[in-house]
């Protein structure tokens, strides 16, 4: 069994666990459990990966939920997947149509599959999961974007004490567009799961997580998509000294290590 399993979610608050990457796992205190974009892959060669060992064994953690925001191997999966399928059969997956499709090919029901959009709602349970663009549709041509080759998603997560936006790997420029922002904000995120890297074009570098971040009124801000790859991590400590007070408070998960967030 997970140690996230076994973590006790006070009332009024919610578990949040990272496992590397844009791997996250939610919790309330009713137990319900939301897994974000698994990937735990178990080849690891070592001259890419910085940990020997997956950080999950995909049959220790029921989820609930699965969420994927689009469909690269390092969000959506496949291993992945078909073991927490084959682990947990009634576990529902929710993402875009790519994500559907691959898994529908990989011979997980139609039943467990449902197709998300930017603008769609779905209720599973107590929770809300709201989906907005990550990337929009169309690039962005003034900025140099250019169109996405798949749907890329983020999600703002209605789980009752605190909502909570997954960013997906979204456009460098996401804080300068009001029409990416706008929906985000309308949701009322208290806490974000923001990619971001300090040289990596496709993302926000850390002046661009910390402008977005500002924009979108967060409290708190934990980073992602990093500590999994020795070619695309960084330090976190170098992303949150971008921060100032009053503001936005960054808090760094530990790899593979939970915490309560108390709104």
């Amino acid at each position: 069994m997970h140690a996230f399993e076994e973590l006790e979610v006070p009332e009024h608050s919610i578990g949040i666990h990272w496992f590397g990457q844009n791997s996250f796992a939610l919790k309330d205190a009713g137990d319900f459990v939301l897994l974000v974009d698994p990937y735990f892959p178990r080849q690891r060669p070592a001259t890419e990966f910085i940990h020997p060992l997956p950080p999950l064994d995909e049959q220790d953690l029921k989820p609930d939920v699965v969420l994927l925001t689009h469909d690269h191997g390092d969000h959506t999966c496949p291993e992945s997947l078909l073991r927490i399928h084959s682990a947990f059969p009634t576990t529902r997956f929710y993402g875009p149509g790519e994500c559907m499709l691959r898994l529908r090919g990989l011979g997980i029901p139609r039943q467990n599959l449902v197709f998300l959009t930017h603008g769609q709602a779905a209720q599973v349970g107590t929770v809300l999961v709201h989906a907005v663009y990550s990337k929009p549709p169309g690039g962005v041509p003034q900025d140099n974007i250019p169109v996405p080759d798949v749907e890329h998603l983020g999600y703002v997560i209605d789980l009752g004490p605190a909502n909570v936006y997954i960013s997906g790997d979204l456009i460098k420029t996401f804080a300068e567009h009001a029409e990416l922002l706008e929906p985000v904000i309308r949701l009322n995120p208290q806490i974000g799961l923001l990619t971001t890297h300090p040289t990596e074009v496709e993302f926000p570098d850390f002046a661009g997580s910390v402008k977005m971040a500002v924009k979108l009124g967060l409290k708190a801000v934990v980073p992602a998509h990093y500590g999994c790859f020795i070619s695309r991590t960084f330090d976190p400590q170098d992303w949150a000294a971008c921060f100032s007070q009053p503001g936005p408070k960054p808090v760094i998960i530990p790899y593979n290590t939970s915490i309560i967030y108390r709104p």
